[in-house]
């Protein structure tokens, strides 16, 4: 048993850094299409509440009308869902993760915000950078290698975008992810 979770360990990790990489050269598997960034974000969340309610954690989701974007969805989605998951993984027990998304004409802001301790002032800015852990985060059992959120600045900026960690002046760390709705990619 254990040399199987090894081995898909290990596995997720390799399909990590091939992702990254292709990320990395700016090189996506498919063609930019038209989609809706708001039914995107509500699938993520949807995945992410089941996750979290198997730990007395729970994710909140504020959205609006559509939110029509052009770009790659399946990277989008990998954004959202790496970032998402972080901060379930890091929200306190009992409180919910709070997501939110406001559409403008020309870009979009979605924040995710979680209710843990933060993330100390000197790793915000290298906290999208591959391999990076915050120290208390380096323990085995919480699974990462620090590339989730390389690869979710990665999928962003291919979308002309940016992402933004900070820590909340109430406590937790907020995400902020800007996309540009009609980036011609």
């Amino acid at each position: 048993d254990r040399i199987e979770r090894e081995t898909g360990r290990l596995d997720d990790l390799i399909g990590q850094l091939l992702l990254l990489e292709r990320l990395e050269a700016r090189a996506p598997d498919t063609e930019a299409v038209d989609f809706d960034l708001c039914d995107l974000l509500n699938e993520v969340v949807d995945d992410a509440c089941f996750e979290a309610s198997a730990t007395n954690r729970g994710v909140e989701l504020e959205t609006g009308p559509p939110c029509p974007m052009r770009g790659y969805p399946a990277l989008i989605r990998s954004a959202l869902d790496n970032v998402l998951r972080n901060a379930v993984r890091h929200t306190s027990g009992g409180t919910a993760v709070e997501v939110a998304i406001d559409c403008g004409e020309v870009g979009a802001e979605i924040t995710i915000r979680d209710h843990g301790p933060g993330v100390p002032e000197e790793h915000l800015e290298t906290l999208f950078e591959p391999f990076s852990r915050v120290a208390d985060a380096r323990e085995r059992s919480t699974g990462g290698a620090g590339l989730g959120l390389a690869i979710a600045r990665r999928a962003v900026e291919i979308h002309d975008g940016r992402v933004h960690a900070r820590n909340h002046e109430d406590g937790g760390l907020e995400v902020s992810i800007r996309l540009p709705l009609a980036a011609q990619q």
